[in-house]
């Protein structure tokens, strides 16, 4: 009896901790998204009304983020961004994938090592580093040989790189677990057929691949999408939108119209976050 009483005050705890988890997780959230429908100047109570204005209001002072040219403006830098990123880390991780399970060479191991090393350094040492060595071959390209390469200078080329060098650690790591459970044995029974390496790669091991393929694009394009403090230092004029949105909070304080952005973003996460979980189910049945 006392065994029983104790498993289920044990249940009953279990049960507390997780309800009190997810509301410490999702409250801020809500909060956030709230007031982004309330009819007030300030994100802050008491409700004074629902309004959609803060979405798609055309003047001031309750200018909506659909009429907001900057938010706007960091919104397509964000997008493109996180585009590009995205594209290159699955190729790149796509490569990496085949290096270190298929591949043999010495050293392995310390250069499997040396990619994830960029997940445990902060972001804002990634970024001072970046900037650091751009600058400096811009420099020095520019000194000797006269030459000036816009890409190595603050700007989206260089926010592309910085996001680049962490995020396809990340893609290289999913799509290195899908490859490690593919059966060899299907290769090797169409090259016996006659096929070409390219026809077996194209038909075989991408199609195969393809589910963790588009899970780590999926990862990679919100991760670039919210990333900040590697951002703050390659950035140029061409701000994506957590910067226009921590440029606007240092200007002007928090107003319902970052709300409203943030209950865009929520959404659209959302929608990601689902794409994702259909797409690891049908990985699950490959």
């Amino acid at each position: 009896m006392a065994y029983r009483n104790k498993n289920a005050a044990f249940l009953w705890g279990y049960r507390l901790y997780v309800l009190a988890f997810f509301i410490f997780l999702a409250a801020p959230l809500i909060a956030a998204g709230s007031f982004a429908f309330n009819d007030s100047l300030f994100p802050s109570l008491p409700w004074r009304g629902f309004t959609l204005d803060w979405f798609f209001n055309d003047s001031e002072p309750k200018l909506g983020m659909f009429h907001d040219r900057r938010l706007l403006s960091g919104l397509y830098y964000s997008f493109v961004i996180a585009s590009i990123v995205s594209m290159l880390s699955v190729a790149v991780g796509t490569c990496n994938a085949f290096l270190f399970v298929r591949g043999q060479f010495p050293a392995k191991n310390a250069l499997y090592i040396l990619m994830i090393l960029p997940l445990v350094i902060p972001g804002v040492i990634l970024g001072i580093s970046m900037l650091v060595l751009a600058s400096t071959i811009a420099n020095g390209l520019e000194n000797r040989f006269d030459i000036e390469i816009d890409a190595l200078r603050p700007g989206i080329a260089l926010v592309v790189l910085g996001q680049f060098a962490f995020i396809t650690t990340i893609t290289s790591l999913v799509i290195t677990a899908r490859l490690k459970k593919f059966d060899e044995s299907m290769e090797e029974a169409a090259f016996n057929l006659g096929a070409s390496r390219a026809r077996v790669l194209r038909t075989i091991t991408l199609p195969f691949l393809r589910p963790a393929m588009i899970a780590a694009g999926i990862v990679a394009f919100l991760v670039s999408f919210e990333n900040f403090n590697t951002t703050l230092f390659l950035v140029g004029s061409e701000s994506p939108l957590t910067i226009t949105m921590y440029d606007r909070m240092a200007k002007v304080g928090s107003t319902p119209v970052l709300n409203a952005v943030s209950f865009v973003l929520m959404l659209g996460s959302g929608l990601l976050a689902l794409v994702t979980i259909a797409v690891q189910r049908d990985k699950s049945k490959g």
